[in-house]
């Protein structure tokens, strides 16, 4: 049968190979594997709310793997695995490892020098992440939950609305958020600061 997915604006599509990576032979519509996927994040989210991290913690290269793992690991083999493969947004695969200590190392230092209010350090976290686009699929999802983690378990505060909205189908949610991505492309984060409280 296979997976066979139909893709919607500012979605990354998955290669042959990554699409063997699935791990329930049984899923062959996005509908299927969005539900799937859903239910392993609430998992992943049950998790996070029992357990306290230091920043050390959070901005590592140990937790955003962990973390992709655990909202994608019942889902995709390749969970928590760095993509090996070129895609239409995100640098260069082999530049991975490299771009994300930059992004941890900056992370650090915007924490420990105060150098931006809570919001913004984790929502220019949450936008640099998903331009390099680590993993193979997800990266929208898990720079948004990462974004949350940094404000819920490092500064104690609320966790983002992000739009209030289903950003995983063709929604006037998701065409705002995707509006407010590509203008902190250009360096403008007014938007996606306005949408991630909305």
């Amino acid at each position: 049968m296979g997976l066979n997915l139909e893709y919607i604006d500012g979605q990354t599509p998955l290669d042959e190979e990554e699409k063997e990576g699935l791990k329930i032979p049984t899923i062959s519509t996005r509908e299927e594997l969005d539900e799937f996927e859903q239910h392993n994040i609430e998992e992943s989210l049950q998790w996070l709310l029992t357990r306290k991290f230091k920043p050390e913690q959070i901005l590592s290269e140990k937790f955003i793997r962990d973390l992709h793992k655990r909202m994608f690991g019942e889902v995709w083999k390749w969970a928590g695995q760095f993509r090996s493969t070129q895609k239409n947004i995100g640098v260069d695969y082999w530049q991975i490892p490299t771009q994300l200590k930059m992004l941890l190392d900056d992370a650090m230092l915007w924490y420990r020098d105060s150098v931006f209010e809570p919001d913004e350090l984790a929502i220019r976290f949450k936008h640099r992440i998903v331009s390099i686009h680590c993993f193979p699929n997800g990266n929208g999802r898990h720079s948004r939950l990462m974004a949350d983690v940094i404000i819920e378990k490092i500064y104690g505060q609320e966790v983002f609305s992000w739009g209030a909205g289903d950003l995983s189908s063709n929604s006037q949610a998701r065409t705002n958020y995707l509006k407010a991505v590509k203008a902190a492309d250009h360096n403008d984060f007014n938007l996606l600061f306005q949408f991630s409280r909305t």
